[in-house]
C-alpha cells in the first residue's frame, strides 16, 4: 500500500535468505519509525489536553459514512460544542468542502498516496486549523482519517478516542477479517443501517466479532441518513466533554 508504514513488506520467508541482514535493518527502520510516531502522539495528546481538546479518530474503509457521520454531527451538536476536523485523504479537497460548508474550522491532510494518517501529519495539520477561524476555540476535534481498515489502526495519532465504522454493505464479518481497528478501538459503529433490508448483514454477528475481539468496546448502530440511532452517537461524544 505505502512505503511509510511498512504494509508493503513481503511476509513470506521461503525464500533465499541471502538477504536477511538488509531485510533486519529494515526492520530496524520501520521500528525506529514507529517509535518516533509515537513519541510525537503523546507529544500532540499532551498539547490536547493543554488546551481542553478531545480528540476523536475516526477509521474505516471507504465509503462507509464518516464523512455524512460528521456532517450530521455537527448540525446536531454545532450550536453546544465548538467542532474542528482534520479531513485525512489521498487526494482532493472534496470531504473538507462539505465540512467547511457546515460553518466549522477544517483542513484537509492530503497524502499524495500514503494510506494512512500518522502523528505528524496530525501535529501539522493542527496547528494549520488553529490559524482558521475558530480553530482555536476547539473542544471537540474530529480526525477523519484515510479510508483504509488496516494501516490506520496502526498509528497512534494523540486521540483519545478511536472510533471504527462499518457500514452494511461492507458485511458483518469485518471484526474478523481485520481485526486490529477493532482490538485498538473503544467504539464500534455499525453505519447505513438503514440499508439493513436489503443487505445480508447481522448486526448480532458483526457485534459478537467485535466483542471477541475486545470485550471492553461499545457499539451503536445507526443511520447518519435516517437519523435512527443517531442520538446514541451524540450522547457518547457529548459525554466525552464532561
Amino acid at each position: 500500500m505505502c512505503d511509510s508504514c511498512g504494509c508493503h513488506l513481503p511476509t513470506n520467508h521461503d525464500h533465499d535468505h541471502s538477504h536477511d541482514h538488509a531485510t533486519s535493518q529494515v526492520v530496524e527502520v520501520y521500528q525506529s519509525l514507529f517509535e518516533a510516531n509515537n513519541k510525537l502522539a503523546a507529544a500532540n495528546r499532551e498539547h490536547f489536553d493543554q488546551r481542553g481538546i478531545v480528540a476523536i479518530n475516526l477509521i474505516s474503509s471507504p465509503g462507509s459514512g464518516k464523512t455524512t457521520l460528521l456532517e450530521q454531527t455537527i448540525e446536531a451538536l454545532g450550536d453546544k460544542v465548538k467542532i474542528g476536523v482534520i479531513e485525512g485523504d489521498i487526494e482532493t479537497e472534496r470531504d473538507a468542502d462539505r465540512i467547511r460548508a457546515k460553518g466549522v474550522p477544517v483542513i484537509q491532510l492530503t497524502t499524495g498516496g500514503a494510506c494512512h494518517l500518522d502523528a505528524n501529519m496530525v501535529h501539522q495539520g493542527f496547528h494549520r486549523l488553529q490559524k482558521e477561524p475558530g480553530g482555536d476555540e476547539i473542544e471537540l476535534l474530529f480526525i477523519e482519517n484515510v479510508g483504509n481498515l488496516v494501516c490506520p489502526a496502526t498509528f497512534d495519532l494523540g486521540e483519545h478516542k478511536r472510533v471504527v465504522l462499518v457500514s452494511v454493505p461492507e458485511g458483518p464479518d469485518k471484526p474478523a477479517k481485520y481485526p486490529k481497528p477493532f482490538t485498538t478501538s473503544q467504539l464500534f459503529l455499525i453505519t447505513k443501517t438503514d440499508l439493513l433490508p436489503y443487505f445480508d448483514f447481522s448486526v448480532d454477528e458483526a457485534s459478537q466479532e467485535a466483542k471477541r475481539l475486545n470485550p471492553a468496546i461499545e457499539i451503536i448502530s445507526l443511520s447518519a441518513t435516517s437519523g435512527k440511532g443517531l442520538e446514541g452517537w451524540l450522547k457518547y461524544c457529548e459525554q466525552l466533554l464532561k
